[in-house]
């Protein structure tokens, strides 16, 4: 089944059916562009197939209408930045899809989007017109009684997707990522349905929001800071650490899921602050663990993390005493300090807190 809808405009009518393979890949072509077209082709190799959905909108109603559940493709030529609800979208073609069926997208990124604004204007109005774009596409839609406004006039169209956000959306939705490519200034995705199903749970997007990590006794507690990383990053930590392993220092490397703010954030601390509302409401203390997300933990060894959960985590950790360079030296470290701890709490403390005070105040420890 082909589907050709809302922005092609041409010889075929809106919703027509079409069974000439030459004349669907001629008209994908069209549309999309050569390297494109030849990039779906590694994934769907026959577009007139029945058990294949080949379709350009914005609307979920045109995935939901289709009669079948067990369709081996759907192919969106369509930009996702013109889609208002992206993740009722996602969901709803991951229903359609048989197991291990494949979605096909297509967004404009932020950087695809400044790199497009600058090649068209000369460069000093090209800083005017990309500082408000920034303002009306990106600022105005997380701020509170904006957005509903923001949304109003532009119906969703046109509106500012980072790479993290779109891939995360992905993720969250029920996909794993088979491939990501830009071609022509255009990131374009393959997503394969898995068995894990939705898990898309009241993501945030304003500039403070809350972690779901593990505290004391193995129980799920918020910890709450500024954003550092685009939208719905958190469903990406597994994609993050298959593609590029761990850094010195235990963190992601390569991590394009932080912002250009949240770098500077990080540098000068400002984005742990939130976390004085846990270390006043009993969730953290001052010096412990850092609080690990589900992932995070599980490359953990299985006695340690045993270990973690018999204390809560602190906003100080033990990281910024020793300065590990490894996850393995990360663990030795945490080990160490818990072992301390439990033969004596407060004198652990105290002089962990004194250690790790002298490491970011003389030696410029950072947070990266």
């Amino acid at each position: 089944m082909v589907i050709l809808s809302e922005q092609y405009v041409g010889k075929l009518n809106q919703l027509e059916e079409i069974d000439s393979e030459r004349e669907v890949q001629d008209l994908v072509e069209q549309m999309v562009g050569s390297a494109a077209c030849e990039m779906l082709g590694k994934y769907v190799p026959r577009l007139v197939d029945s058990g294949v959905i080949l379709i350009d909108t914005s609307e979920t109603f045109n995935i939901k209408k289709q009669p079948r559940k067990d369709y081996e493709a759907i192919v969106n030529l369509g930009m996702f930045n013109r889609i208002r609800w992206i993740n009722e979208f996602f969901i709803a073609a991951n229903e359609k899809l048989a197991p291990e069926g494949l979605f096909v997208g297509r967004v404009e990124t932020i950087s695809e989007r400044k790199r497009r604004a600058y090649s068209k204007f000369p460069k000093p109005i090209a800083h005017m017109y990309y500082f408000g774009d920034f303002l009306f596409h990106r600022v105005m839609p997380k701020i509170s009684g904006f957005k509903k406004l923001y949304f109003m006039i532009t119906k969703g169209r046109r509106r500012v997707l980072s790479r993290a956000e779109i891939l995360g959306r992905l993720v969250g939705c029920g996909f794993d990522i088979v491939e990501e490519v830009e071609i022509d200034n255009v990131l374009h995705f393959v997503g394969r349905k898995n068995d894990k199903g939705v898990s898309i749970d009241n993501p945030s997007y304003g500039p403070l929001f809350g972690m779901r990590r593990i505290g004391k006794g193995g129980k799920v507690i918020t910890v709450y800071k500024m954003r550092t990383m685009h939208p719905y990053s958190e469903y990406l930590q597994e994609y993050i650490y298959q593609q590029n392993d761990l850094q010195e220092g235990g963190k992601f490397a390569a991590d394009f899921r932080i912002n250009t703010l949240g770098r500077f954030f990080r540098k000068f601390w400002i984005d742990e602050i939130p976390m004085i509302f846990n270390l006043l409401n009993g969730d953290m203390k001052l010096v412990g663990v850092r609080p690990l997300s589900r992932h995070y933990l599980s490359l953990y060894d299985e006695d340690l993390k045993e270990k973690r959960t018999t204390t809560k985590p602190g906003l100080i950790p033990p990281y910024y005493a020793d300065m590990p360079s490894s996850l393995e030296e990360i663990q030795a470290s945490e080990d160490r300090y818990l072992t301390k701890y439990a033969e004596s709490p407060f004198k652990t403390d105290v002089t962990y807190f004194f250690k790790a005070a002298y490491n970011i105040l003389v030696k410029r420890a950072r947070s990266k």
